[in-house]
């Protein structure tokens, strides 16, 4: 019997097998082949491969900076969780009415001037909410939230990520600043304070701030009038005593609240309208003219007439809270 025979180890190195595969030729595909293309280089995977390596990168920054939080702490990725929520409000528990939305600049600054209420204020909240849905141009808008509501645990974080801003001089030039649209309340905590019976009567705006905003940047206003909002929480009274120290305005007492607790602080249902009135331009002013008190009291007093005609035509004319 013969032994096995041996068999002779061969050894194979990495620069053997390069060599083989410059070696081997490379089968060019002709225009016959299935109708496939000329032969691409063979550099063409790599650039292709890279070229979409990089699109990926790009798109990954974009959607990185598009969750990025802010300066003033509005974060998309938060307001993103709550849109199914804010979506079910504005379409089915408020069913809002827009009139007059083209009257809203389709770019550029601009600052919406509307009348404020509701012991919570959502009318920040569902202008902005309107504005984005039904403009043409789907602008996002910031609104001025007076320093009262930041104070409420909770809610005041909740609505400075989704959009709202502290109200300053500072913080709204620098928002004009951007081209940005904003939203402002002259009446401020006053417009939300309003007892029910005073409903829909707009307070003193201040002494015109938002007016010498508007010379300074050379910002057109829009007039706003929200219905609805009023009786979503109908205040009957307010106490005001030892509120300060717990860093709240004053405790609301409203048919609900406190007697049902926090679940009192439940809106109603009530059919909200927004009505946007004709642009008020500044542009033949000069910015120095933010200094005139006359000129400021009589531009003041023009749109706060304006927004007043509109919400006494809009309440006359509105047949049911609940249906419009």
């Amino acid at each position: 019997m013969t032994p096995p025979r041996k068999r002779k180890r061969i050894e194979v190195t990495a620069g053997d097998v390069h060599a083989s595969n410059r070696a081997r030729p490379r089968r060019r595909r002709s225009l016959t082949d299935a109708g496939a293309p000329p032969e691409v280089p063979t550099t063409a995977p790599e650039l292709d491969a890279g070229a979409r390596m990089r699109h990926l990168e790009e798109r990954v920054d974009a959607l990185m900076a598009a969750d990025e939080i802010d300066e003033f702490g509005y974060d998309p990725a938060y307001e993103r969780k709550l849109m199914p929520l804010f979506d079910l409000m504005y379409e089915k528990y408020f069913r809002v009415e827009l009139h007059g939305i083209e009257r809203v600049p389709p770019e550029g600054r601009c600052l919406l001037v509307a009348n404020h209420s509701g012991t919570l204020p959502l009318d920040g909240l569902m202008l902005r909410m309107a504005v984005r849905r039904e403009h043409p141009r789907r602008r996002d808008v910031r609104w001025l939230a007076e320093d009262g509501i930041f104070h409420f645990p909770f809610l005041g974080n909740m609505t400075n990520r989704v959009g709202a801003v502290r109200a300053c001089q500072e913080n709204a030039e620098r928002l004009l600043e951007h081209e940005s649209l904003v939203a402002v309340f002259p009446e401020g905590k006053k417009g939300i304070g309003k007892l029910f019976r005073e409903r829909y009567r707009l307070q003193r705006f201040g002494r015109g701030g938002f007016v010498k905003l508007c010379l300074r940047t050379r910002t057109p206003i829009v007039p706003v009038a929200i219905v609805g909002g009023e009786e979503t929480n109908p205040l009957l009274a307010r106490f005001e005593y030892l509120t300060k120290a717990l860093g709240i305005p004053y405790l609301p007492v409203t048919p609900t609240f406190p007697l049902l607790g926090p679940a009192g602080l439940l809106p109603a249902p009530t059919k909200w309208k927004i009505f946007f009135g004709e642009p008020i331009g500044i542009g033949d002013y000069p910015a120095a003219s933010a200094d005139d008190e006359i000129l400021v009291g009589r531009l003041t007093e023009r749109v706060r007439g304006a927004i007043q005609s509109m919400l006494d035509r809009a309440i006359a004319e509105r047949r049911s809270v609940w249906f419009g």
